[in-house]
């Protein structure tokens, strides 16, 4: 078997990081300091409101608790 490559949906991703940067900045939080509250990178941080990067569901659970949100609510877009 060969390797598998995996390709991430690009639309999905801009809108999940754009709406993620919306519930940030209606949390008057920096990204920074979402970064530090989801124990990630603010490079990482940076990527995924950006949508250049996808991310996990453990990752997402953790924007989640930092953003005082249900999880689901990060897909509410």
């Amino acid at each position: 078997m060969g390797k598998r490559e995996y390709k991430y949906d690009k639309v999905l991703c801009r809108k999940f990081g754009k709406h993620i940067a919306k519930l940030r900045k209606e949390a008057e939080i920096t990204q920074e300091e979402l970064a530090f509250r989801s124990n990630i990178s603010p490079s990482y941080m940076s990527a995924i409101e950006r949508g250049i990067t996808d991310t996990t569901i453990t990752t997402a659970k953790r924007i989640a608790k930092a953003l005082n949100e249900d999880l689901k609510e990060l897909f509410n877009f």
